[in-house]
């Protein structure tokens, strides 16, 4: 039994077309043989007969008159008839008065026929039958013997040729069933190829369309499946990402929670026994010990700042705001702590107004953020490109604020571009992965978005998308035809 089921359909359908097939064809075959043979043997002694009843007719003058000259010619008359093999006339007392035979092989037969007088009133009616009345007279008889190997010889050919012919039909069929069977049996060898390779991990690959309505249908079942799979398997990786992070932002606010209580305090008092020991010792300002044990301190603070502001950001206190000029504000703040760098940004922004309800101070530290990671990957030189894109339709009333901001920094791989924005994900030695983490929890909390891309120039170019109802009167003039141009 467990053999059986390890045969393939495809051999399966194989083997019982073959056996069917077979059998059909051989019962067929014999079937056709058997009733050849039997027309063709009884054709053959009904020629037989019909020669003999021929002879019994013609011998009666030769019989009545008693000359045998004449019936020895219908005897050599009849020899020279196929398969006739000995022939022999006898009168009413079964005296032989002609006879004649030749050699022919065996086996052999015999027929007799009686010669009746011609005032017996008999008549012919059909091969080897006679109508005769009762005072019929008997004046001779006619035996011939005769050949039957030629009728044999030939239902033996007849059968080899049928035979063979049975054989050429059963390959024949077979090899036409073989390829109709291939053909019907590829689409599912075909997909349970493809199930194969999902289950070993390959989550792209799709069954093929098929040829047949049933197979298609399969096919289009089976696919729907994996795309339901793979849309479940995505909605799922999303979940366990957003509980991940949620998990992870429970962790950073005990973590902050716990630096705030036990860190920033001895942080402070630290910084001011250093100052104090400055003070008292007249330490100069450009000691290096004490400058690396303030930059270090400023370093901690400033990362127990970032810790806090990312664990308790605080609900957003929203009031109208104009997009464009919080750009020139946090930028004319870059410009000034950029006189100790040699970064230089080059800004493009409208002098038009852009209002929306925004919180002005959480917007700008997180497009702070994304300004200072500019920066810090081109490291603090080179040219940061920040430019600002307003989008107006007059069917619509929400108008999109479009932020570009691109550096020229290395740029980020595709397989990082998911995670740029998760916490604690960070490319540099120094960094503690909150800067862009909380820039992406500030612009949602906006209603907007933030997205990564990697210019064909180098570099990263973030796009930041927020969304207002707000548009003052002298800016209607400006239409964008295309809100996603």
């Amino acid at each position: 039994m467990l053999a059986f089921r390890n045969i393939s359909i495809h051999a399966r359908l194989l083997s019982a077309a073959v056996i069917l097939i077979t059998l059909t064809t051989l019962i067929l075959g014999w079937l056709g043989i058997f009733m050849i043979s039997n027309f063709v043997t009884k054709r053959f002694h009904q020629r037989i007969d019909f020669m003999t009843q021929y002879l019994a007719l013609n011998c009666e003058l030769g019989l009545l008159i008693g000359e045998k000259h004449l019936l020895q010619g219908l005897v050599e008359n009849m020899l020279n008839e196929d398969d006739v093999t000995a022939v022999a006339i006898l009168d009413q007392n079964e005296n032989t008065l002609a006879e004649g035979s030749r050699i022919l092989p065996g086996p052999f037969e015999q027929i007799n026929k009686s010669v009746f007088s011609s005032t017996s009133q008999e008549t012919l009616t059909w091969v080897g039958e006679t109508e005769k009345n009762k005072a019929s007279e008997i004046i001779g008889e006619v035996k011939i013997t005769y050949s039957v190997q030629g009728i044999s010889e030939l239902i033996n050919t007849m059968k080899n040729q049928v035979f063979v012919s049975t054989l050429a039909l059963i390959f024949v069929s077979c090899l036409i069933f073989y390829f109709i069977s291939r053909s019907l049996v590829a689409p599912i060898v075909s997909l349970a190829d493809t199930a194969r390779k999902v289950s070993m991990g390959n989550r792209d690959v799709r069954a093929a369309p098929g040829t047949t309505p049933e197979i298609i249908r399969l096919s289009q079942a089976f696919n729907n499946m994996l795309d339901s799979l793979a849309q479940g398997r995505k909605t799922l990786v999303r979940t366990y990402e957003k509980l991940t992070r949620q998990e992870a932002l429970v962790e950073v606010g005990k973590f902050s929670m716990m630096i705030a209580h036990e860190v920033k305090n001895p942080l402070g008092i630290i910084k001011s026994s250093l100052e104090l020991i400055k003070s008292e010792f007249n330490i100069p300002d450009d000691d290096l010990l004490l400058s690396y044990a303030e930059e270090e301190i400023i370093r901690l603070n400033h990362l127990i700042e970032s810790f806090l502001m990312f664990s308790r950001p605080g609900k957003p206190q929203f009031e109208k705001v104009n997009l464009n000029q919080l750009m020139e504000q946090i930028v004319m703040g870059f410009d000034i702590q950029s006189s100790t760098t040699e970064v230089k940004l080059d800004c493009r922004i409208p002098e038009s107004k852009f209002e929306a309800q925004a919180d002005f101070d959480l917007l700008a530290r997180g497009i702070g953020n994304i300004i200072t990671n500019a920066c810090e990957a081109n490291n603090n030189k080179g040219l940061v490109i920040i430019s600002v894109v307003e989008h107006y339709k007059m069917d619509k009333t929400e108008h999109k604020w479009e932020l570009f901001i691109q550096d020229q920094g290395p740029g980020i791989n595709q397989d990082k571009k998911a995670k740029i924005f998760e916490p604690f994900f960070t490319t540099k030695s120094t960094g503690t992965g909150l800067g862009l983490a909380f820039a992406d929890q500030a612009i949602k909390a906006h209603g907007g978005n933030i997205s990564i891309d990697s210019p064909k120039n180098g570099g990263c170019c973030f796009c930041v998308t927020l969304f207002s109802n707000i548009r003052e009167p002298e800016v209607l003039k400006v239409y964008d035809t295309d809100i996603n141009s």
